[in-house]
């Protein structure tokens, strides 16, 4: 993308989002022909419904919108590509994750913006929303109060909680690994992986790829003062996440730069910051033949794909549309809360994130994987419903469905909610009730 194209998008989203004053809106579901219609839906009849739920909370997924929506919140401290912009200015990115999640997954998203930025808090509040929804989705909080968030919510909650940026991030980028991987004929449990950048997103990542069968002592992992090792008492000092990764990874001690760590590596895996200029193609040269470099900072790569390929790379991936094999987590989360909130499981973890990533990679498998082909695209929306099939299908396994659903059911209902949803746009659109802006 261009400078001018890049100027012209901008202004062109300003504009559009003035038009339309918003993304989403909440619109009836139910069938209202004339006022009496209300005395089922609100008073008198609604009374015999709170006392159903009174006598099972359980019935307040099948009798309530609570079975299908979700809460996307965030206190805006580290919204992608823009930093800390507080909360009113990460609306506009929450609901365009709350749209995503309705055209994609058929799930209702409803945007929370929180202004707050303690942990505390953040945890306090929401778990008092627990009761009116389904799922939580967390975004685009600061490191590393976003680690604990995550893990205090899910153990102090019963529905799912699910950090994008973590595991979003870390599940489509494990299944570009394993597609990748197939095309350059490497093996999961073989390969050198460099890791370029150890926040939320790298941090999952790379305990996501050694659950689906990296050597985790063959891991390289680089923060902005080098190389991750025990002799970083830097971090020994503050008992991080970040000393349990040097205890975990480098098992040869390595010491150094991006430079070193990707000298010999099969594998990079960059999340750092946005480029270009932070890995040089001299450097990808010193990587093994056919080389596979994901480099995903937004918004501009730590290295063009460009240059990737004239250091030696063989396959390349990064977080934009404008490149193939985009890496984006909006290929992840809207099947992976479909398949979620139709088991009705109690969390999402890491088993459940890993089928998925199987699931994305065999669908592009499917179709035939390339250099520039290894995960399917987002308007490749049959994706979701499988992905969807096979979370569900893992919630049941690993005993966190309340639903317990066969893969073939899901795939079907998934089908059906996600079908629907698009329809729905497609026909208000077709009724002039949506206008376009030209």
């Amino acid at each position: 993308m261009n400078v001018d194209r890049d100027k012209q998008l901008k202004e062109f989203a300003v504009e559009q989002h003035g038009y339309y004053r918003g993304k989403i809106e909440v619109t009836p579901k139910c069938w209202v022909q004339n006022l009496e219609d209300f005395s089922v839906w609100y008073t008198p009849g609604v009374a015999a419904v709170c006392n159903k739920i009174v006598e099972d909370k359980d019935k307040v997924f099948d009798l309530t919108l609570r079975w299908n929506t979700i809460a996307v919140v965030s206190d805006g401290t580290r919204v992608l590509g823009l930093g800390n912009i507080g909360p009113e200015a990460a609306l506009p990115v929450m609901e365009g994750k709350a749209l995503i999640f309705k055209y994609l997954g058929g799930v209702d998203a409803i945007p929370i913006c929180l202004n707050t930025t303690s942990e505390d808090k953040i945890v306090e509040i929401v778990k008092i929303l627990e009761p009116s929804f389904g799922g939580i989705n967390l975004e685009d909080i600061e490191s590393p109060k976003c680690f604990s968030v995550l893990d205090r919510l899910k153990q102090g909650l019963t529905i799912p909680v699910w950090h994008d940026d973590q595991q979003g991030t870390a599940t489509v980028v494990c299944a570009g690994l394993i597609n990748a991987l197939k095309i350059t004929n490497k093996k999961m449990n073989e390969v050198r992986i460099a890791m370029i950048g150890t926040g939320a997103a790298n941090y999952c990542v790379e305990r996501l790829i050694t659950t689906a069968g990296v050597d985790e002592r063959k891991v390289i992992m680089v923060d902005s003062k080098g190389i991750l090792n025990t002799l970083r008492e830097d971090l020994r000092r503050s008992s991080s996440y970040k000393w349990q990764l040097c205890l975990k990874t480098n098992s040869e001690g390595r010491e150094g730069g991006i430079a070193e760590a990707l000298e010999g590596a099969d594998v990079c895996i960059a999340m750092s910051r946005p480029g270009p200029g932070i890995i040089k193609k001299e450097w990808i040269k010193a990587m093994n033949d056919k080389a596979i470099v994901f480099s995903c900072a937004n918004p501009v790569p730590e290295i063009w794909p460009s240059e990737a390929v004239e250091g030696g790379a063989y396959v390349v991936a990064t977080a934009r549309s404008d490149f193939p094999n985009q890496l984006n987590n909006s290929l992840v989360f809207p099947g992976t809360f479909r398949g979620a909130l139709d088991a009705r499981s109690k969390g999402i973890s890491d088993g459940m994130c890993l089928a998925s990533a199987n699931e994305i990679a065999k669908m592009a498998e499917e179709k035939g994987i390339s250099p520039n082909y290894i995960v399917p695209t987002m308007d490749e929306w049959e994706v979701y419903p499988r992905e969807a099939a096979a979370v569900a299908h893992q919630a049941s396994v690993e005993g966190l469905a309340r639903r317990r659903l066969s893969k073939d059911e899901e795939l079907e209902n998934a089908h059906k909610i996600i079908l629907t949803s698009r329809r729905k746009l497609d026909k208000l659109k077709e009724a002039g009730l949506i206008p376009r802006r030209q």
